[in-house]
């Protein structure tokens, strides 16, 4: 493959399963040669972001992070997409660490929120790890928001969410869903973020509600389809113009 870019996923894997489910069910498509071109790094063994970020005496995912980031790149792929939201506390190790380009899913996810929504307090919903690294919360202060984090009580429902019923028992816990949202839309949130792939397969799952949630996993997988097909139409242009100079010339 020349033109494909590449996922580091495997945290968790069925989240990456979903993220991947996504991309191919979003991408348009009437015959096989028309989905993306990709390479799938689940890397199920990287340590759990969370209790580093909490506890840094525990082993950091940062070497396993950076050893897939110098595998991806011997295959130079266009760009590469990390399909974790607590992982990006490490983002900017993991740029640095290469030339090619690394989607940032928070930022490209409050991007998306102030295109819906231009201000407002807005509720994360993530796991432990990823709110304690301020991800998020820096980037939608930066774009004017008002942050809300969740109660001790909700960040409680948030986690068993998470490890309890996704990670743990493949569960979707859809009553738990609705009323962690429900929760968010009495403390005057006007949105929420979901800023964990976990919570993004509860997303997928209840289509109806009447609040306004931005599913960064959602959002990542529409940024990547966007850049592939940017890569895409340069390159054909590219080549069009390289025919009509041989055209030229004969």
């Amino acid at each position: 493959m020349k033109k494909f870019f590449s996922i580091l996923g495997g945290m968790g894997t069925l989240a990456t399963e979903n993220f991947v489910h996504q991309l191919n069910s979003k991408t348009k498509a009437q015959r096989d040669q028309d989905y993306l071109n990709y390479v799938l790094f689940n890397h199920a063994e990287i340590p759990d972001r969370t209790d580093y970020i909490l506890d840094q005496t525990k082993e950091s995912p940062l070497e396993y992070l950076l050893e897939d980031i110098a595998q991806q790149e011997l295959l130079q792929p266009q760009f590469m997409v990390l399909a974790c939201n607590t992982a990006h506390y490490f983002y900017d190790d993991l740029q640095a660490a290469t030339t090619i380009p690394l989607l940032h899913m928070p930022r490209e996810t409050v991007k998306e929120l102030k295109r819906q929504q231009k201000k407002g307090k807005v509720a994360i919903l993530a796991t432990q790890g990823t709110i304690h690294s301020e991800v998020y919360e820096k980037e939608l202060l930066t774009n004017g928001f008002q942050v809300y984090l969740p109660t001790p009580d909700l960040q409680e429902n948030i986690n068993n969410l998470i490890y309890r019923d996704v990670k743990r028992n493949g569960f979707l816990n859809t009553e738990l869903y609705k009323l962690i949202l429900k929760e968010v839309q009495a403390a005057g949130c006007q949105a929420a973020i979901l800023g964990c792939t976990e919570l993004s397969l509860l997303y997928a799952e209840v289509k109806t509600h009447p609040y306004l949630v931005i599913d960064a996993q959602s959002v990542l997988v529409d940024r990547t389809i966007e850049r592939a097909n940017s890569y895409q139409e340069k390159t054909d242009l590219n080549e069009n113009k390289q025919q009509y100079v041989y055209s030229r010339q004969e």
